[in-house]
């Protein structure tokens, strides 16, 4: 039974993604490709090189921002969590796999 619950527990990854669903980052980003907002891998790209990148993407996660990725502003996350915003930037960091 117990090698069943392990198979049935969500990966961090998985985990990850829900979360991005559940809060609607799916509706502007894709993982490889550029919707609304840039993809998450282009992301992870962008900031690879950044000692504080997780902590300065998940700032960015919750107060929202312009300018950085084009003319179209992405809303603040203000209600997500510290904690989920830090999980949210690292699993996009790591190329949102």
């Amino acid at each position: 039974m117990p090698a069943l619950m392990i198979l049935a527990a969500p990966t961090a990854a998985q985990a990850s993604l829900d979360m991005a669903k559940k809060n609607a980052c799916m509706a502007c980003h894709a993982v490889d490709k550029k919707l609304v907002g840039p993809a998450y891998q282009e992301v992870a790209e962008k900031y690879a090189d950044q000692k504080e990148a997780a902590a300065t993407l998940a700032a960015s996660i919750r107060k929202g921002g312009s300018g950085k990725w084009g003319p179209v502003p992405m809303p603040a996350q203000a209600a997500l969590s510290e904690a989920d915003a830090r999980t949210l930037a690292e699993w996009i960091l790591a190329g949102a796999r």
